[in-house]
């Protein structure tokens, strides 16, 4: 899933190259995609691109007013064509679900597509006078690289919810994913299930130190990248998610993973469990 760093790189990538165009014909492809009927997506033709802002993990481009505010998901990406197909795509078909044809101030005539990889197709498109209209937007929490150690510290007081779990609920923080969260963790130095509420004062600023380290890092790397390359950018600077079986870049010991029905994640018992292994939910109970 695109997180903080991949969507704000995106975010820059349409500032540099769409910011400034109009835009011209909306190639629907797939029907799911579309969250929101009134207005219809027609009514963005003729519009300057004003901006582009990130919030959280969604990506909202202004055109004029009017907001097409996209959420990836889990398998869905934006990329860019120089030279688009002049012919509409067909419905249905492939990963393509929208394509945002754009006129330049050059006479160039790009376009950026929005595509979703695989059958479970959850990739979302709005269109709406303001972006805190779109569901899930407005009960963001304050974005991952704008809360202080205070404000980190205030959100996760009290909370019954594993760290793993606190990291990436979108209420308490607003960027942070699968991926990012096993890196964040690793680089703290702290277990995925500890409780995000009994963190001494020495954890909670390692955690928020390895959260700024992790992301600041992660969106270096990323902004300046063809928006084609982000997603192998992403998994080049991974420490330990994805990474089962491998040895931890810090310590050597092989790095372990706890997988549910539909995702997984991973973890250095060294690092972070005191040696202990989490046991595989797949196989046998949680040890805590």
């Amino acid at each position: 899933m695109p997180e903080l760093p991949e969507v704000e790189a995106l975010a820059v990538f349409l500032r540099e190259h769409a910011v400034g165009a109009v835009v011209g014909r909306i190639d629907v492809a797939a029907l799911s995609v579309l969250q929101t009927a009134d207005p219809p997506v027609t009514a963005l033709q003729g519009r300057d691109v004003a901006g582009v802002s990130r919030f959280g993990k969604f990506l909202a481009v202004d055109c004029s007013g009017l907001w097409l505010v996209v959420h990836l998901s889990r398998a869905g990406w934006l990329r860019w064509q120089d030279n688009p197909s002049p012919a509409p795509p067909k419905l249905g078909r492939g990963p393509l679900a929208l394509r945002v044809h754009l006129f330049t101030p050059e006479a160039a005539t790009p376009a950026f597509d929005l595509t979703e990889a695989g059958t479970r197709k959850r990739l979302a498109v709005w269109l709406v006078d303001r972006p805190q209209q779109v569901p899930g937007l407005a009960g963001l929490g304050p974005d991952a690289l704008a809360v202080t150690a205070d404000e980190l510290a205030a959100r996760l007081a009290g909370s019954t919810a594993r760290l793993k779990t606190a990291l990436t609920d979108q209420q308490v923080l607003a960027g942070i994913g699968n991926a990012y969260s096993d890196e964040i963790l690793h680089v703290a130095r702290l277990s995925p299930f500890a409780p995000a509420g009994r963190l001494g004062d020495e954890q909670r600023q390692a955690l928020y130190d390895a959260m700024r380290t992790v992301l600041l890092d992660a969106v270096s790397r990323s902004v300046g990248q063809d928006a084609a390359r982000l997603k192998g950018e992403k998994r080049s600077g991974m420490r330990v998610h994805a990474r089962t079986g491998l040895p931890c870049p810090e310590c050597g010991d092989t790095v372990r993973e706890v997988a549910y029905a539909e995702r997984s994640f991973q973890y250095c018992p060294t690092c972070q469990t005191g040696g202990r292994i989490l046991a595989d939910r797949r196989l046998s109970r949680l040890v805590k």
